[in-house]
Formats: structure tokens, C-alpha cells, sequence
């Protein structure tokens, strides 16, 4: 049996967690309200305060969503109460990052500045501090939107490995590589 599926998922005060037609799982919270559509081979059993996962059989297939839609389900419950948030840092000299709204306008080292429109279910804010790396915030109850979006501005201008020029996460460790100099 999977360790991770068969772990029950606790429930919170003030969440409620309903399973529809068609496997379609709803968590409300104070947060907001999620949905996830569940593979109709796994069952979702709602039992006072905790969530619990079953798999009908061993096949690799059901052995793999057993685990996944347990994860699935246990960051939506803790997105709905606590919230999820990630750091994206900007190393580099003129890199500058403002928002307006969730219109992020980013200036990375092109000859032009990149406009991102984030999700309006996200929250950015950006920090500028005098002596430090600007820094942006991304907030939401969705985690997968919240890992999908910060990787699409990562992405934007990766990290490279001889001065580390670029946009990471904030606890991001970049190797780094020694130059051309360091082989004489």
C-alpha cells in the first residue's frame, strides 16, 4: 500500500469538504473554495474530521493516483485555511521588478521590458529595497497555479552558472562555475 495515500488527510476547523457526481471533490475554507476532479477508480471517503483514500486494487496505475490525488487533496485543505506563497528573487545589475494590479513589469537585462499578467487568482507584490535584490511575492489558495506561474517568470531569465545573473527562487542554491580563467 502506498505510505503516502494511505496517511488520512485531517480536516481543520471550518473546512468543508463535499465529493460530487462524477468524483469532482470540493474543499471550502476561509480562504476561498477549490475543486479537483478525482479518477473514477479511487474512492474518497469524507469520516468526521479526515479525508480517507482507497485504491481497489494493486495495478501500478492505481498504486500511482493512490499517492498523487492523497497530495492533491492535502495541499488543497491546507491552501483553503493556511495559503500557499512563493519568493522569486532578482540577481542581476538593472534587473527591477513593479507591479500594477497583477500586471507584473519586468525589466531582466533585454532591450525591452516584459509586461507578465498574473492569474487574478494570485496576489503579487514586489519589494525594492536599497543594497538588496528586488524581490516578488506570488500568494494563492492553488498551489499547482502557484508552481505553474512562479516557474513561467523563473523562466524568463534562468539563473546561469558563472554570475548567477538571473531569476530564482529565494531559497534557490545556484551552482556556480568557475570561468575560463580557472583553467590556465
Amino acid at each position: 500500500m502506498s505510505r503516502i495515500g494511505k496517511q488520512p488527510v485531517a480536516l481543520p476547523q471550518g473546512v468543508t469538504v463535499a465529493v460530487g457526481a462524477n468524483n469532482v471533490i470540493t474543499v471550502k475554507g476561509t480562504r476561498g473554495t477549490l475543486t479537483q476532479a478525482i479518477d473514477r477508480d479511487i474512492k474518497v471517503e469524507v469520516k468526521e474530521n479526515e479525508i480517507l483514500i482507497t485504491r481497489p486494487t494493486d495495478q501500478i496505475r492505481h498504486r500511482a493516483m493512490h499517492g498523487l490525488y492523497r497530495s492533491l487533496i492535502s495541499n488543497m485543505v491546507k491552501g483553503v485555511t493556511e495559503g500557499f506563497t512563493k519568493q522569486l528573487e532578482l540577481v542581476g545589475v538593472g534587473y527591477k521588478a513593479t507591479n500594477s494590479g497583477n500586471t507584473l513589469d519586468l525589466s531582466l537585462g533585454y532591450s525591452h521590458n516584459i509586461i507578465f499578467d498574473v492569474p487574478t487568482e494570485l496576489k503579487v507584490t514586489t519589494l525594492t529595497e536599497k543594497g538588496q535584490n528586488p524581490k516578488i511575492t506570488l500568494e494563492s489558495v492553488d498551489n499547482q497555479l502557484l508552481g505553474a506561474v512562479a516557474a513561467k517568470i523563473r523562466s524568463l531569465r534562468k539563473p546561469e552558472p558563472y554570475k548567477g545573473k538571473g531569476v530564482r527562487y529565494s531559497n534557490e542554491f545556484i551552482r556556480r562555475k568557475a570561468g575560463k580563467a580557472a583553467g590556465k
